[in-house]
């Protein structure tokens, strides 16, 4: 794709290197066939190669960009589906999150949205206020009926992504019993996810440490970024890298930062593109793959329906690992229909664009409904919280089926099976 930056534009390396990946655009359009808002509304202006387009555009002119522009990149999942069938290597991650930040900078929304997307941050990347909302959500889930007759979508679907209490889960570091460590990993503590679904955490401390890796939770560390990314708050996400980079530091060398939710991983990959440094990040199953799943105590004859999230699919690339982890435990792995397509979760996607989101859990869960499986296997919590209210079958972290067949508890919402 042609463009015309000026020689002062692209002076800026954010500029530029946004430049650099418009240009790749070939308008092919092999993206238009895995983009979930293209194949739900089938507007180019929805699709990969549309939005390029109106980036372009937006970038060129600089300045503050047509509300047309704006409506169709809040369409934008991130999923980045479209960088997994892309035959010319386009950076639309760079693209999308340089066009959140111009937008943030430049262009003014209505009070109300200016709020919701304040409190999103202030409440959801600190757990123990997200644990407080939670309390009040459960209390107020009655009312999501009347939510939606008085038009107040986002908050309806806030209260429809409240889970049932949690079991009250210490998870705490550990060191492996006798001898000498494989290793030392820090887990990433997450601030969705303590809240949420705290059983994860759990799970993935006595996987590695069955595995054999001291487990260590860092001090002082924060939020990924990821939410304030997506949110096109660039400066803020930067400053929680920076806070977390120096958390790791302190806390000494370690063989890798492993995380159970996968937009965090995601988000930590793409630290050297943000911050410009480069963090051993790894997924808790892309760990146990390379390190090697501990022997199996007990083969549970469960079939499993494994939901790809797509910030480990198609942000991270991970693929094959997860299926085959869950298979080598001793577990049936049933495939879902349109695998390659989002849930509708995507970070705060199912709060700022609830009508679209809704559309996308509701065609996902008929397909993983059709699996027919006892159990769902998602290793994000958004997918998890997203999913969990209409699937026929209890939702999981693998880590929790992987923790349970090598010697860990059975997870908490096998117990009581839908």
């Amino acid at each position: 794709m042609r463009t015309s930056f000026t020689a002062d534009q692209l002076a800026d390396p954010e500029m530029a290197a946004s430049a650099g990946a418009i240009r790749k655009c070939v308008h092919c359009g092999f993206c238009t066939a895995t983009c979930p808002t293209y194949v739900l509304l089938g507007d180019e202006r929805d699709s990969p190669r549309g939005r390029i387009e109106l980036i372009r555009e937006m970038l060129e002119a600089g300045g503050p960009p047509a509300p047309s522009t704006v409506t169709h990149i809040d369409r934008c999942l991130s999923c980045l589906a479209c960088t997994t069938t892309c035959p010319s290597g386009v950076d639309y991650a760079q693209l999308i999150d340089h066009a959140r930040a111009h937008i943030e900078t430049h262009h003014v929304r209505p009070w109300p949205e200016r709020l919701l997307r304040m409190l999103i941050p202030a409440i959801l990347t600190r757990p123990k206020r997200l644990a407080a909302a939670l309390t009040l959500g459960r209390l107020a889930r009655p009312l999501e009926p009347l939510m939606l007759r008085l038009k107040l979508t986002p908050l309806a679907a806030l209260l429809r992504l409240v889970p049932p209490p949690s079991p009250r889960i210490q998870a705490t570091p550990t060191r492996t019993p006798g001898g000498k460590p494989r290793g030392r990993v820090i887990l990433l503590q997450g601030c969705v996810e303590p809240a949420m679904a705290p059983q994860v955490r759990a799970a993935a401390i006595g996987l590695m440490t069955r595995a054999g890796y001291e487990v260590v939770l860092a001090q002082g560390e924060g939020c990924c970024g990821a939410l304030s990314e997506h949110l096109g708050r660039a400066d803020e996400a930067k400053a929680m890298a920076r806070t977390n980079l120096a958390a790791w530091a302190r806390a000494g060398p370690v063989d890798a930062i492993v995380t159970t939710a996968a937009g965090c991983g995601t988000m930590l990959k793409s630290y050297r593109r943000l911050v410009g440094e480069s963090v051993p990040a790894r997924d808790i199953l892309e760990f146990i793959a390379e390190v090697g799943l501990p022997p199996t105590v007990k083969t549970p004859p469960l079939s499993v329906a494994y939901h790809a999230a797509c910030s480990l699919q198609h942000g991270q690339q991970i693929k094959a690992a997860p299926p085959r982890l869950l298979a080598e435990a001793g577990f049936e792995v049933r495939t879902i229909a349109e695998g390659h397509l989002c849930c509708g979760s995507a970070g705060v996607y199912n709060i700022l664009q609830p009508e679209l989101a809704t559309r996308l859990r509701d065609r996902k869960a008929a397909n993983v409904n059709a699996a027919g499986a006892a159990v769902v296997a998602a290793g994000n919590v958004g997918c998890m919280a997203q999913l969990a209210s209409v699937l026929d079958a209890p939702v999981v972290h693998p880590a929790e089926l992987l923790d349970w067949a090598t010697g860990g508890p059975k997870p908490a919402a096998l117990h009581h099976p839908r």
